[in-house]
């Protein structure tokens, strides 16, 4: 089981800058670790992923503008988000991704954390 807690949320003004945090309550070492985000209406997307290995994957929308990165040591997860648009208004979760004995991925969810960008 792991718990996750997301911080660093807020408002701030079109072009600005935020950084998120997600601790986890165990080791992320061999977890995929990833941020989503879900605007009122619409369904939860993807916005960035870092595998175990250190993979990046990004959300087009976010891409040259996010950088997610980890922290394996201190079981910590990180978006640093710049040049930040008002469509970037959403909340955003982190998610763990664990692959399971009996095979698939067991996905684990944080409470969410407000971003609102003003224009």
């Amino acid at each position: 089981q792991v718990q996750l807690v997301e911080s660093g949320g807020g408002l701030v003004q079109a072009g600005g800058s935020l950084k998120l945090s997600c601790a986890a309550s165990g080791s992320i070492l061999s977890t995929d670790m990833g941020w989503y985000r879900q605007s009122p209406g619409n369904q939860r997307d993807l916005v960035a992923i870092i595998r175990s290995g250190g993979l990046t994957t990004y959300a087009d929308s976010v891409k040259g503008r996010f950088t997610i990165s980890r922290d394996n040591a201190k079981n910590m997860v990180y978006l640093q988000m710049n040049s930040l648009k008002p469509e970037d208004t959403a909340v955003y979760y982190c998610n763990a991704r664990r692959l399971r004995l009996e095979g698939g991925f067991k996905y684990y969810w944080g409470q969410g954390t407000q971003v609102t960008i003003s224009s």
